[in-house]
Protein backbone atom coordinates (compact mmCIF):
# COMPACT_ATOMS: atom_id res chain seq x y z
CA UNK A 1 0.00 0.00 0.00
CA UNK A 2 1.41 3.64 -0.95
CA UNK A 3 2.26 5.78 2.03
CA UNK A 4 0.59 9.23 2.83
CA UNK A 5 3.59 10.85 2.36
CA UNK A 6 3.86 8.64 -1.21
CA UNK A 7 0.39 10.01 -2.62
CA UNK A 8 1.14 13.64 -1.28
CA UNK A 9 4.24 13.64 -3.56
CA UNK A 10 2.10 12.13 -6.22
CA UNK A 11 -0.34 15.07 -6.25
CA UNK A 12 2.34 17.92 -6.00
CA UNK A 13 3.57 15.86 -9.12
CA UNK A 14 0.79 16.28 -10.62
CA UNK A 15 -0.06 19.61 -9.70
CA UNK A 16 2.90 20.50 -11.58
CA UNK A 17 2.02 18.84 -14.90
CA UNK A 18 0.10 22.39 -15.98
CA UNK A 19 3.42 24.23 -15.45
CA UNK A 20 5.96 21.78 -17.12
CA UNK A 21 6.90 20.76 -20.87
CA UNK A 22 9.40 18.38 -21.89
CA UNK A 23 12.97 19.09 -23.54
CA UNK A 24 13.66 15.29 -23.31
CA UNK A 25 13.56 13.09 -25.90
CA UNK A 26 10.14 11.88 -26.32
CA UNK A 27 8.58 8.46 -26.64
CA UNK A 28 7.32 7.97 -30.21
CA UNK A 29 4.40 6.29 -31.26
CA UNK A 30 4.66 3.90 -34.69
CA UNK A 31 1.56 2.48 -36.59
CA UNK A 32 1.17 -1.43 -36.18
CA UNK A 33 -2.22 -1.07 -38.66
CA UNK A 34 -5.67 -0.62 -38.48
CA UNK A 35 -8.98 -3.25 -38.44
CA UNK A 36 -12.22 -2.45 -39.04
CA UNK A 37 -14.51 -4.80 -37.20
CA UNK A 38 -18.13 -5.83 -38.63
CA UNK A 39 -20.47 -8.03 -36.99
CA UNK A 40 -24.28 -8.53 -38.57
CA UNK A 41 -25.68 -8.31 -35.78
CA UNK A 42 -28.46 -5.34 -34.04
CA UNK A 43 -26.19 -4.91 -30.70
CA UNK A 44 -22.60 -4.45 -32.69
CA UNK A 45 -21.95 -1.05 -32.51
CA UNK A 46 -21.28 2.35 -30.47
CA UNK A 47 -17.97 0.94 -28.84
CA UNK A 48 -16.69 3.75 -26.12
CA UNK A 49 -14.49 2.06 -23.92
CA UNK A 50 -11.52 -0.59 -24.86
CA UNK A 51 -9.39 -2.63 -21.96
CA UNK A 52 -6.81 -5.27 -23.64
CA UNK A 53 -5.40 -8.20 -21.99
CA UNK A 54 -3.46 -11.26 -21.79
CA UNK A 55 -0.42 -9.79 -23.57
CA UNK A 56 -2.46 -8.66 -26.63
CA UNK A 57 -4.79 -11.63 -27.06
CA UNK A 58 -8.13 -10.38 -25.06
CA UNK A 59 -10.41 -7.53 -25.64
CA UNK A 60 -12.83 -5.90 -23.53
CA UNK A 61 -15.17 -3.51 -24.69
CA UNK A 62 -18.62 -1.82 -23.75
CA UNK A 63 -20.91 0.29 -26.23
CA UNK A 64 -23.21 3.81 -25.28
CA UNK A 65 -26.14 1.02 -25.44
CA UNK A 66 -24.81 -1.24 -22.74
CA UNK A 67 -23.20 -4.05 -24.08
CA UNK A 68 -20.00 -5.80 -22.63
CA UNK A 69 -18.34 -7.78 -25.02
CA UNK A 70 -15.13 -10.11 -24.31
CA UNK A 71 -12.99 -11.29 -27.45
CA UNK A 72 -10.23 -13.07 -28.33
CA UNK A 73 -7.66 -11.62 -30.47
CA UNK A 74 -5.79 -13.45 -33.56
CA UNK A 75 -2.18 -12.16 -34.57
CA UNK A 76 -0.19 -12.66 -36.28
CA UNK A 77 3.76 -10.73 -36.64
CA UNK A 78 1.93 -8.58 -33.32
CA UNK A 79 -0.77 -7.68 -35.84
CA UNK A 80 -4.28 -8.38 -35.79
CA UNK A 81 -5.81 -10.81 -38.22
CA UNK A 82 -8.94 -12.16 -36.39
CA UNK A 83 -11.58 -11.11 -33.69
CA UNK A 84 -14.03 -13.67 -32.24
CA UNK A 85 -16.07 -12.94 -29.50
CA UNK A 86 -16.18 -15.06 -26.32
CA UNK A 87 -18.85 -12.93 -24.18
CA UNK A 88 -21.93 -10.91 -24.69
CA UNK A 89 -23.56 -9.46 -21.69
CA UNK A 90 -25.94 -6.80 -21.34
CA UNK A 91 -25.33 -4.17 -18.19
CA UNK A 92 -28.24 -4.67 -15.85
CA UNK A 93 -28.87 -3.82 -11.86
CA UNK A 94 -27.44 -5.62 -8.99
CA UNK A 95 -30.50 -7.72 -8.85
CA UNK A 96 -30.41 -8.40 -12.73
CA UNK A 97 -32.99 -6.90 -13.71
CA UNK A 98 -32.16 -4.42 -17.22
CA UNK A 99 -31.16 -1.19 -17.04
CA UNK A 100 -34.15 1.57 -18.05
CA UNK A 101 -32.89 2.77 -21.89
CA UNK A 102 -31.85 6.27 -20.31
CA UNK A 103 -29.28 4.61 -17.95
CA UNK A 104 -27.54 2.77 -20.38
CA UNK A 105 -25.45 5.38 -22.36
CA UNK A 106 -22.11 3.73 -21.15
CA UNK A 107 -18.90 5.39 -21.88
CA UNK A 108 -15.51 5.01 -20.39
CA UNK A 109 -14.24 1.54 -19.12
CA UNK A 110 -11.30 0.64 -16.49
CA UNK A 111 -10.01 -2.58 -15.09
CA UNK A 112 -7.60 -2.77 -12.58
CA UNK A 113 -4.63 -5.40 -12.05
CA UNK A 114 -6.79 -7.44 -9.52
CA UNK A 115 -9.82 -7.30 -11.80
CA UNK A 116 -11.87 -4.93 -10.28
CA UNK A 117 -13.79 -3.01 -13.24
CA UNK A 118 -15.57 0.14 -13.41
CA UNK A 119 -18.06 1.85 -15.98
CA UNK A 120 -18.71 5.61 -16.54
CA UNK A 121 -22.14 6.66 -17.80
CA UNK A 122 -23.11 9.43 -19.84
CA UNK A 123 -26.88 11.71 -19.04
CA UNK A 124 -27.39 10.40 -15.95
CA UNK A 125 -23.98 10.71 -14.48
CA UNK A 126 -22.55 8.03 -12.39
CA UNK A 127 -19.50 5.60 -11.96
CA UNK A 128 -20.24 2.03 -11.27
CA UNK A 129 -18.27 -1.34 -10.37
CA UNK A 130 -19.02 -3.98 -12.78
CA UNK A 131 -19.30 -7.96 -12.74
CA UNK A 132 -17.35 -8.48 -16.03
CA UNK A 133 -18.98 -12.32 -15.90
CA UNK A 134 -22.29 -11.04 -16.28
CA UNK A 135 -22.40 -7.06 -16.41
CA UNK A 136 -24.21 -6.39 -13.10
CA UNK A 137 -23.71 -3.35 -11.53
CA UNK A 138 -22.79 -2.50 -8.03
CA UNK A 139 -21.01 -0.30 -5.80
CA UNK A 140 -22.13 3.30 -7.40
CA UNK A 141 -19.64 5.94 -6.97
CA UNK A 142 -21.14 9.36 -6.03
CA UNK A 143 -19.90 12.06 -8.49
CA UNK A 144 -19.13 15.36 -6.31
CA UNK A 145 -17.96 17.11 -9.24
CA UNK A 146 -21.02 16.62 -11.59
CA UNK A 147 -21.31 20.72 -11.77
CA UNK A 148 -18.77 20.59 -14.44
CA UNK A 149 -19.88 17.82 -16.51
CA UNK A 150 -22.59 18.70 -19.76
CA UNK A 151 -25.45 16.88 -20.30
CA UNK A 152 -23.55 14.99 -22.85
CA UNK A 153 -20.10 15.62 -21.40
CA UNK A 154 -19.46 13.57 -18.91
CA UNK A 155 -16.86 11.35 -17.83
CA UNK A 156 -14.93 9.41 -21.05
CA UNK A 157 -12.12 9.39 -20.04
CA UNK A 158 -11.95 6.63 -17.00
CA UNK A 159 -8.93 4.66 -16.11
CA UNK A 160 -6.81 2.49 -13.04
CA UNK A 161 -3.75 3.71 -11.76
CA UNK A 162 -1.11 0.38 -10.86
CA UNK A 163 -1.84 1.31 -7.24
CA UNK A 164 -5.59 0.77 -7.27
CA UNK A 165 -7.01 4.90 -7.51
CA UNK A 166 -9.55 5.25 -10.25
CA UNK A 167 -8.98 8.30 -11.99
CA UNK A 168 -11.72 10.43 -14.18
CA UNK A 169 -11.59 13.57 -16.34
CA UNK A 170 -14.55 14.88 -17.58
CA UNK A 171 -15.07 15.85 -21.57
CA UNK A 172 -16.71 18.96 -20.96
CA UNK A 173 -14.28 22.04 -22.33
CA UNK A 174 -14.02 24.51 -19.30
CA UNK A 175 -14.51 28.25 -19.22
CA UNK A 176 -11.99 30.18 -20.55
CA UNK A 177 -9.63 27.23 -21.44
CA UNK A 178 -9.36 26.60 -18.10
CA UNK A 179 -7.24 23.25 -17.77
CA UNK A 180 -9.18 20.19 -17.53
CA UNK A 181 -9.49 18.79 -13.87
CA UNK A 182 -7.78 15.27 -13.22
CA UNK A 183 -9.85 13.72 -10.13
CA UNK A 184 -8.94 10.75 -7.78
CA UNK A 185 -10.82 8.54 -6.08
CA UNK A 186 -9.82 6.72 -3.19
CA UNK A 187 -10.54 5.96 0.19
CA UNK A 188 -14.59 6.44 -0.97
CA UNK A 189 -13.82 10.23 -1.83
CA UNK A 190 -12.34 11.81 -4.40
CA UNK A 191 -10.08 14.72 -5.11
CA UNK A 192 -8.33 17.34 -7.14
CA UNK A 193 -4.94 15.44 -8.56
CA UNK A 194 -3.82 17.53 -11.42
CA UNK A 195 -4.93 20.21 -13.78
CA UNK A 196 -4.65 18.90 -17.39
CA UNK A 197 -3.65 21.87 -19.98
CA UNK A 198 -6.28 22.47 -22.33
CA UNK A 199 -4.70 22.62 -25.59
CA UNK A 200 -6.82 23.57 -28.98
CA UNK A 201 -10.22 21.90 -29.69
CA UNK A 202 -9.69 18.81 -27.97
CA UNK A 203 -11.84 17.25 -25.14
CA UNK A 204 -10.94 14.13 -23.48
CA UNK A 205 -12.73 10.75 -24.14
CA UNK A 206 -10.10 7.94 -23.36
CA UNK A 207 -7.78 7.16 -20.42
CA UNK A 208 -5.66 4.91 -19.40
CA UNK A 209 -2.30 4.52 -17.27
CA UNK A 210 0.88 1.92 -18.73
CA UNK A 211 3.15 -0.17 -16.01
CA UNK A 212 5.38 2.55 -15.39
CA UNK A 213 2.48 4.70 -14.03
CA UNK A 214 2.51 7.50 -16.74
CA UNK A 215 -1.40 8.66 -17.68
CA UNK A 216 -2.11 8.32 -21.45
CA UNK A 217 -5.29 10.68 -22.47
CA UNK A 218 -7.17 10.15 -25.95
CA UNK A 219 -8.18 12.97 -26.86
CA UNK A 220 -11.39 13.83 -29.66
CA UNK A 221 -12.17 17.18 -31.56
CA UNK A 222 -14.91 17.04 -34.19
CA UNK A 223 -14.67 19.05 -37.64
CA UNK A 224 -16.95 19.51 -40.73
CA UNK A 225 -14.99 17.38 -42.37
CA UNK A 226 -14.56 14.37 -39.49
CA UNK A 227 -13.26 13.62 -36.63
CA UNK A 228 -8.95 14.61 -35.08
CA UNK A 229 -7.88 12.56 -32.58
CA UNK A 230 -4.65 13.26 -29.80
CA UNK A 231 -2.71 11.58 -27.75
CA UNK A 232 -1.03 12.69 -24.91
CA UNK A 233 1.03 11.14 -22.03
CA UNK A 234 2.06 12.68 -18.65
CA UNK A 235 5.06 11.77 -16.90
CA UNK A 236 3.92 11.73 -13.02
CA UNK A 237 7.51 12.08 -11.49
CA UNK A 238 7.91 14.98 -8.82
CA UNK A 239 11.47 15.90 -10.00
CA UNK A 240 10.41 16.61 -13.35
CA UNK A 241 6.62 15.83 -14.48
CA UNK A 242 6.17 15.90 -17.86
CA UNK A 243 3.66 16.63 -20.60
CA UNK A 244 4.54 14.82 -24.42
CA UNK A 245 2.19 14.91 -27.53
CA UNK A 246 2.57 11.98 -29.38
CA UNK A 247 -0.21 11.97 -31.94
CA UNK A 248 -2.30 14.39 -33.63
CA UNK A 249 -4.40 13.67 -36.57
CA UNK A 250 -5.86 15.19 -39.53
CA UNK A 251 -9.65 15.11 -40.01
CA UNK A 252 -10.75 11.45 -41.67
CA UNK A 253 -7.32 9.96 -40.73
CA UNK A 254 -8.69 7.78 -38.59
CA UNK A 255 -12.71 7.54 -37.69
CA UNK A 256 -13.99 8.68 -34.31
CA UNK A 257 -11.71 7.44 -32.13
CA UNK A 258 -13.08 7.17 -28.22
CA UNK A 259 -11.60 4.27 -26.30
CA UNK A 260 -7.60 4.04 -25.65
CA UNK A 261 -5.72 0.72 -23.82
CA UNK A 262 -1.72 0.97 -22.93
CA UNK A 263 -0.46 -2.63 -22.59
CA UNK A 264 2.71 -4.72 -23.25
CA UNK A 265 2.79 -7.47 -25.45
CA UNK A 266 4.47 -10.81 -24.63
CA UNK A 267 8.56 -9.19 -25.25
CA UNK A 268 7.74 -6.60 -23.07
CA UNK A 269 7.47 -3.86 -25.91
CA UNK A 270 4.72 -1.38 -24.87
CA UNK A 271 1.26 -0.86 -27.02
CA UNK A 272 -1.39 1.28 -27.36
CA UNK A 273 -5.21 0.22 -28.57
CA UNK A 274 -7.99 2.66 -30.03
CA UNK A 275 -11.40 2.00 -30.74
CA UNK A 276 -13.32 4.17 -32.71
CA UNK A 277 -17.40 4.02 -32.03
CA UNK A 278 -19.55 4.51 -35.07
CA UNK A 279 -22.80 5.98 -33.52
CA UNK A 280 -24.60 3.04 -35.45
CA UNK A 281 -24.61 4.95 -38.35
CA UNK A 282 -23.00 3.53 -41.36
CA UNK A 283 -21.25 6.21 -42.48
CA UNK A 284 -18.89 5.40 -39.64
CA UNK A 285 -16.98 2.30 -39.06
CA UNK A 286 -15.48 1.03 -36.25
CA UNK A 287 -11.68 0.70 -36.35
CA UNK A 288 -9.21 -0.56 -33.84
CA UNK A 289 -6.05 1.04 -34.18
CA UNK A 290 -2.85 -0.17 -32.69
CA UNK A 291 0.80 1.47 -32.15
CA UNK A 292 3.90 0.39 -30.84
CA UNK A 293 5.53 2.43 -28.53
CA UNK A 294 9.51 3.40 -29.09
CA UNK A 295 11.57 4.91 -25.97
Amino acid sequence: MQSSAGRKVIRFALALLCLCSSVQAQPTLHPEGSTRWQLDAPWFGGWSGIEIGAQGSQMTVISDRGQLVTASLQRANGNITGIAVQKLVTLGNSNGSRLQKRDTDSEGLAIADDGRAFISFEHRHRIMQVDLANGRLTNRIGISFQNILGSNSGIEALAVSPDGTLYAVPEQAQPNGAPFPLMAYSDGQWRLAARIPQRGPFLPVGADFDHKGRLWLLERAVTAVGFRSRIRMFVIDPRAPREYTLLTTLPLQYDNLEGLSVWQNPQGQLRVTLISDDNFLQILRTQIVEFSVRE
